[in-house]
């Protein structure tokens, strides 16, 4: 199923698809993909994840309960510390200055924490991240030449943690099929990721109203 222009509607159709695929990525990654001494679950926020919170710790009050998951946490079933991240950036991410320089900052420091980074951003780049996601990540680390092909807006990238900090990065667009992308679980070891499928999954729950949209 080709990427979608997901500028055809509202941020908040796109945060309903957004639910579902965090769900599908977990059900896949626990459903084969991870060894046995990894799992994975969707929880609300990448904050908590990259403070390292325990899973059964991080649930809190019903008032928290109740609020979407916005991450896929991938955690060490010995002691469930956090080894990786999944991340779906939804529209806010990049609404203004102030959400991507959050959504950069906490990328960052999850990384400078050891924490493995699998990012997918299926919205064009904007004034304020010109390069897209990955170009406003990286020039944190480097001196920020890294230019988005301008045939292929989209991101997707996945960076490996460590002393050597390495990005993999697969530029896309509007009409490709979403490529499996690696996870990884430490600088040597990664599973891969099948975005198309679980993408696919998520779609189907789109409602017809809007799939008419998107599929125009």
């Amino acid at each position: 199923m080709p990427i979608h222009d997901w500028r055809r509607v509202s941020a908040g159709r796109f945060h309903h698809v957004h639910c579902l695929w965090i769900a599908e990525l977990s059900n896949a990654l626990n459903g084969g993909l991870l060894p046995p001494t990894f799992y994975a679950m969707a929880e609300q926020d990448s904050e908590e994840a990259v403070l390292d919170v325990p899973a059964d710790e991080a649930v809190g009050s019903m008032k928290e309960i109740a609020l979407r998951p916005r991450v896929v946490v991938v955690r060490s079933a010995a002691d469930d510390h956090v080894v990786a991240l999944i991340e779906v950036l939804c529209p806010g991410n990049k609404s203004s200055g102030h959400a991507l320089r959050s959504f950069v900052a906490k990328a960052v420091e999850a990384l400078e924490r050891g924490h493995h980074l699998l990012l997918i951003d299926l919205h064009a780049p904007t004034s304020r991240d010109p390069q897209g996601i990955h170009g406003a990540i990286w020039e944190t680390f480097s001196d920020g030449t890294y230019r988005a092909p301008e045939d292929k807006r989209l991101t997707l990238v996945a960076y490996a943690s460590g002393k050597a900090r390495t990005a993999y990065i697969e530029p896309i667009a509007v009409g490709d099929l979403l490529p499996p992308m690696p996870l990884f679980l430490d600088p040597d070891q990664y599973v891969y990721v099948p975005l198309e499928e679980t993408y696919q999954a998520a779609f189907r729950g789109v409602p017809l109203r809007w799939r008419g949209l998107l599929e125009a």
